[in-house]
């Protein structure tokens, strides 16, 4: 009876163990998911764009890094308000949630990051949804979701 019940914790964890390997994000399993999801991707492996509601995203992977990023160009710096800045780092304490606003090379970005093989196929829908929606509600709500966390001021 000792024996069997080994066998069957043994059964388990291998099963367990190999469903941990089938649920780690790759590249392959993101170009799967964003040909299901969008209709004109653009790029290879790894590296992707393509518009969401007339929203520019670029996605790119490091595979030996573990990263991934999901990423909207907004507004070029020159043209951004002086106040734009304050209420930039505002929204990434409350109202922006995973995806925060970034600044890179003269531009503001909507930016989703992410270890590469932790991400899950939920995560990775909702972050792209999310950056695009940070970017539409630059320069009016600047939330990326319907939540503010901790309510906002």
């Amino acid at each position: 009876m000792k024996y069997f019940a080994s066998l069957i914790f043994l059964i388990f964890a291998i099963n367990l163990s190999a469903q941990e390997v089938d649920d780690k994000m790759t590249n392959v399993k993101m170009w799967k998911i964003l040909h299901e999801d969008i209709d004109d991707v653009q790029g290879q492996m790894g590296n992707w764009q393509f518009m969401v509601r007339e929203r520019p995203v670029v996605i790119i992977t490091d595979v030996s890094a573990n990263r991934m990023r999901i990423m909207s160009p907004i507004v070029e710096q020159k043209d951004l308000k002086e106040d734009h800045f304050k209420v930039m780092l505002e929204a990434n304490f409350d109202r922006a949630l995973d995806s925060k606003y970034a600044l890179f090379n003269s531009i503001v970005w909507s930016v989703y990051t992410h270890p590469l093989e932790e991400l899950t196929t939920a995560q990775f829908r909702d972050a792209l949804e999310q950056v695009v929606k940070l970017s539409e509600n630059f320069g009016g709500s600047y939330t990326s979701t319907d939540m503010v966390f901790g309510g906002g001021n």
